[in-house]
């Protein structure tokens, strides 16, 4: 990375949670870390001390502030938080499967299989905002820190509408094309001072410790948002 020109964005998902391990869309629901996900916030600090971060940036959702504490504590640095990297608010889906959706509100999750962007949950927040509002945040980040290493602990479907927004994928096909962010795994870009210019996208869903992938991928036939 040229520290002159580039800033280096680490994101990470915040750690498990029991809504999340019975695959719940969870949103701006304040939900506490499980056994599993505090193992993966002290397992993402060691790894996380490992490494040379300048900056720590988290969610305002209790359970990123809570996936960023053992970071801040084993590293020293001092969590930003930033409204903007807030999870997507699901509407009617917050605490259901998909599943269950189908069970409930058929037409409204066959809508949202078919195109989940053009096709939100009823009072969910639009994905195309969440979308745009998690760029301008990350890009903000990225003028702000520039040179430097960003931690970023935020959330699966946001950081995964963030990245199709920015590195050119159609939205629409988010759900496709990323399927899963693993809880506390690593996904790493390199951004240039252009702001006209993507990203390079360095690394992917990179486990941060065995304790990440504790629990099995959900099924793509169950899987949420």
């Amino acid at each position: 990375m040229s520290t002159e020109t580039s800033t280096e964005l680490t994101l990470v998902r915040h750690g498990r949670t029991i809504w999340h391990a019975e695959n719940r869309y969870t949103g701006v629901s304040d939900v506490p870390l499980d056994e599993v996900g505090r193992a993966q916030a002290v397992a993402l600090a060691e790894w996380a001390s490992r490494r040379h971060f300048d900056v720590l940036v988290c969610s305002p959702v209790p359970r990123a502030v809570a996936t960023a504490a053992p970071v801040a504590a084993t590293t020293g640095l001092r969590p930003e938080v930033l409204a903007d990297l807030r999870e997507v608010d699901f509407g009617i889906a917050e605490g259901r499967t998909l599943a269950e959706l189908r069970e409930t509100y058929p037409d409204a999750a066959a809508a949202f299989v078919a195109d989940p962007v053009a096709n939100p949950f009823p009072g969910a927040e639009p994905p195309a905002a969440a979308a745009a509002r998690a760029v301008v945040a990350l890009r903000d980040v990225a003028d702000r820190y520039r040179g430097r290493s960003v931690l970023v602990i935020a959330h699966n479907t946001l950081l995964r509408l963030a990245l199709c927004q920015w590195l050119g994928i159609p939205l629409s096909r988010y759900r496709a094309v990323l399927p899963r962010l693993e809880n506390a795994a690593a996904t790493r870009l390199r951004v240039p001072a252009d702001t006209g210019a993507p990203p390079a996208l360095l690394a992917l869903n990179v486990p941060t410790s065995p304790a990440v992938t504790a629990d099995e991928p959900a099924p793509t036939a169950g899987r949420t948002a």
